[in-house]
């Protein structure tokens, strides 16, 4: 149900934008967060965006990340700026908050490396 794009290998300080596309289900009525799985570590919460716009972001992604949505289109964005080695992590998008028996994508890699 979720295909994220954007993630690449980038330099420290640098910035990239991930797209995640949806399907199955009426988009526009769910709040939509992006999640990241550090390597070795659990799966966390970056930032979500509600149906009205709302966003809220993790004390690591505040005045770096940006989180939007396109309902028309079923895609939910992630604008990353001022990228840190720490950002280094399989980025997903899914529903908050995560269902019970959650469908998770393939993910997309960010690498933060000089």
């Amino acid at each position: 149900q979720f295909v994220e794009s954007g993630g690449a290998l980038v330099q420290p300080g640098g910035s990239l934008r991930l797209s995640c596309a949806a399907s199955g289900s009426i988009f526009s009525a769910y709040t939509m967060a992006w999640y990241r799985q550090p390597p070795g570590n659990q799966r966390e919460l970056v930032a979500m965006i509600s149906p009205g716009q709302t966003t809220n972001y993790a004390n690591s992604a505040k005045g770096r990340f940006t989180i939007s949505r396109d309902n028309a289109k079923n895609t939910v964005f992630l604008q990353m700026n001022s990228l840190k080695p720490e950002d280094t992590a399989v980025y997903y998008c899914n529903k908050f908050p995560i269902p019970a028996s959650p469908t998770w994508g393939q993910g997309t890699q960010v690498t933060v490396s000089s």
